[in-house]
């Protein structure tokens, strides 16, 4: 029996031993894959709005939670709401690891209500998790006369778009489903630039989410803006006590359009409205191993509690509440799983029927010499008329010509006379032609 005994022992000890064996092969073979290689993060949304700055932020810090610490590279892929990114990253990119979408919240949904443009099917991305969950806001100028939710059955307010977002889906569904007078104006690149309209008087008002509302918004830090709903399930403590309502507790039966009950157009806002809690989601390609999915869902994870991250966000007024891999592919799950009827319905609410305006957004252009130029062409400045101008450079979208040929960062020198395209709130130029 001894013998038995210690021979069970041995073979405990020998499992055990190959188990240790078998993880730190895989963990070896993990940071052998990782060693010296770029993760290249696409972002679907333009630089300057919240998509973008979570997406940086992350790329300077979730690599020191990946074995062997890959550098991360970011990128704008811009258009359609997303939809270009996600089918890029869907169809397209290295199904590897070495590629991480970060897509807008309505991405799934569009999908999932079967609407034309996505190639991808949303419950087959591997979610990787959100670094907020999202309360958004109505609100308009107090130059538009409107001071509570219920002034627009009587007045029209003119909201700017800057796609199939938060931007567009929100005023769609109430015009859609409450008889608001909303009329919409589509084109505006990004957020900020649609707050620059604003403030010009082009519109009225926007639908997008809290914490960038409040980031971007000159107007209302000069308390010149009007909060008139929260986008959210579960009202935000900070709004709440402002006395901004939840939509939902707007659905008024006497104010509905023909053909609605308030239990349905409730139903319709509570789907829409659980894409909030998915905030700004990160997602990888359908079919990167399970392994990898795991090793970069918790590096994400240990990313939200890195205090270099942490101070970074705190810096930038940026919230951070994660939300899991696991928990946006149960939500998105869920929505798919919704009866095919009220998905159609869905994706006819939340689309615009209206007439429909678009925006002539000019790119400014600034003209000099450069008088700095930094980390080898990612940064220039320019004298314009006396007038310190400093763009950011992209070695992918920023579009370069020296001497009317294509060229490189590299081609900068001070003392050049160059025009710079910088689009309004944005610090990244679109062109910059010099003189040979």
């Amino acid at each position: 029996m001894k013998i038995v005994r210690k021979f069970r022992n041995y073979s405990v000890a020998v499992l055990a031993m190959t188990s240790v064996f078998a993880l730190s092969a895989h963990a070896d073979a993990i940071s052998d894959f990782y060693k010296g290689k770029d993760i290249v993060v696409y972002v679907g949304s333009g630089p300057g709005g919240g998509y973008d700055t979570y997406a940086r932020m992350m790329g300077r810090h979730m690599g020191r939670h990946i074995p062997s610490n890959p550098n991360f590279i970011v990128k704008n892929m811009d258009g359609a709401g997303s939809i270009i990114a996600a089918n890029y990253v869907y169809n397209v990119a290295p199904q590897d690891g070495t590629v991480i979408a970060s897509l807008q919240r309505n991405a799934p949904i569009v999908q999932i209500m079967g609407q034309k443009g996505p190639k991808f099917e949303a419950t087959k991305l591997n979610w990787l998790g959100s670094f907020n969950n999202e309360v958004g806001i109505i609100a308009v100028s107090k130059r538009a006369g409107i001071k509570k939710f219920e002034d627009m059955y009587g007045k029209e307010v003119l909201f700017g778009s800057t796609g199939p977002n938060d931007t567009e889906f929100y005023p769609a569904l109430i015009a859609n489903t409450l008889a608001a007078k909303i009329r919409l104006i589509k084109g505006y690149p990004s957020t900020p630039p649609t707050h620059l309209a604003m403030e010009r008087g082009e519109v009225d008002g926007i639908s997008q989410s809290w914490a960038s509302f409040a980031h971007q918004s000159n107007l209302y830090a000069k308390g010149e803006m009007v909060l008139l709903a929260q986008l959210s399930l579960k009202p935000l403590p900070e709004l709440k006590a402002k006395g901004v309502p939840l939509l939902m507790d707007l659905v008024d039966e006497n104010r509905l359009q023909p053909g609605y009950t308030k239990d349905q157009v409730r139903t319709l806002f509570r789907l829409l409205m659980a894409t909030k809690t998915m905030g700004r989601p990160f997602a990888l390609g359908p079919k990167v191993p399970a392994d990898k999915v795991k090793v970069l869902r918790n590096a994400f994870n240990k990313t939200t509690e890195d205090k270099k991250f942490v101070e970074e966000a705190n810096k930038q007024g940026r919230d951070l509440s994660l939300v899991t891999g696991d928990e946006i592919q149960d939500i998105v799950e869920k929505m798919a799983s919704a009866p095919k009827d009220v998905l159609k319905k869905l994706e006819y609410v939340s689309q615009w029927h209206g007439p429909v305006k678009t925006a002539k957004v000019e790119i400014p252009k600034h003209t000099g010499k450069i008088t700095k130029i930094e980390k080898g062409g990612r940064k220039i400045t320019v004298d314009a008329g006396g007038k310190k101008v400093s763009a950011k450079i992209s070695g992918s979208r920023t579009k370069i010509k020296v001497g009317g040929k294509n060229a490189k960062r590299s081609a900068f020198k001070e003392g050049m006379t160059c025009a710079i395209s910088l689009p309004p709130g944005s610090k990244e130029a679109t062109v910059v032609d010099c003189k040979g």
